[in-house]
């Protein structure tokens, strides 16, 4: 169902900003040192936001930064709630945002069917080369 409310991605938008400078100012954690918040994904009720994350690394170091942010929620939506003029701040719950894996996966798997398509039609071209 696409999105069509103008508050609810403006919300979105201002929890994405606020999470970032929040994280890098007030959070002493190292295990959140380097994160960045991708995307901030409010339910239309405006009680719950997923707070989609990454963070350059192994899969173990996202898994502890993720924890370490669950952990900091309640400390996290007290300072969202003297920085925005909302009624009710949203549960936060943050998750690892693995958009940039899946989409060098899809990338992967196009010039993997490109070579091998090539390949089978006698190509002799560098099937390495950048397309």
């Amino acid at each position: 169902m696409p999105r069509e409310y103008s508050r609810t991605l403006r919300i979105d938008s201002q929890l994405q900003r606020e999470l970032a400078d929040l994280v890098r100012r007030e959070l002493s954690d190292p295990r959140v040192a380097g994160i960045t918040i991708t995307r901030v994904d409010v339910s239309p009720d405006l009680r719950n936001a997923t707070v989609r994350v990454s963070k350059l690394g192994d899969d173990a170091a996202v898994a502890a930064a993720v924890k370490a942010l669950g952990r900091a929620a309640p400390r996290l939506r007290h300072f969202l709630g003297g920085r925005l003029r909302l009624r009710l701040i949203p549960e936060l719950r943050f998750a690892p945002d693995n958009a940039l894996r899946e989409g060098d996966r899809v990338v992967d798997l196009i010039r993997s069917a490109v070579r091998a398509d090539k390949q089978a039609h006698g190509d002799p071209a560098d099937t390495d080369a950048p397309e």
